[in-house]
């Protein structure tokens, strides 16, 4: 999911020529901008009301009270639900600086998405490469 995430605000930036709103995290306005074809209310930055993103319902089954609702690693994969972060390099620089845990990690591209490793909790999974 992490790579269909990246895909997604590569292809918002091809379309608009900027990146979509960055919270940090794939959350709920994050969904709604990306999925929609509403071009209103949250989704005011994707004018033309396009769907960057197709997401499968295991993917979206986040609990309201858990602060995870919006895009989320599915029940079962780790023990607890959790948001993917997402890193915009909006200074285009081409390389994002990220600190997960205590460790940083140095990427070369402009748009980085991954969830802690549950067993790690200062090593990334997803599009850090």
């Amino acid at each position: 999911m992490a790579e269909s995430i990246k895909t997604a605000v590569n292809a918002f930036y091809a379309e608009y020529s900027q990146y979509p709103s960055n919270t940090g995290k794939t959350d709920l306005n994050f969904l709604t901008l990306m999925t929609t074809t509403n071009s209103t209310g949250t989704s005011a930055q994707n004018t033309r009301g396009i769907a960057f993103l197709e997401v499968p319902p295991k993917f979206t089954n986040g609990v309201g009270g858990n602060g995870d609702l919006g895009l989320v690693t599915p029940k079962g994969f780790y023990s607890k639900m959790s948001n993917f972060f997402l890193a915009i390099d909006t200074n285009g620089t081409g390389v994002l600086t990220n600190t997960v845990g205590s460790t940083k990690y140095v990427v070369a591209s402009s748009v980085a998405v991954w969830v802690v490793d549950p067993k790690s909790a200062n090593k990334p999974v997803g599009t850090f490469k």
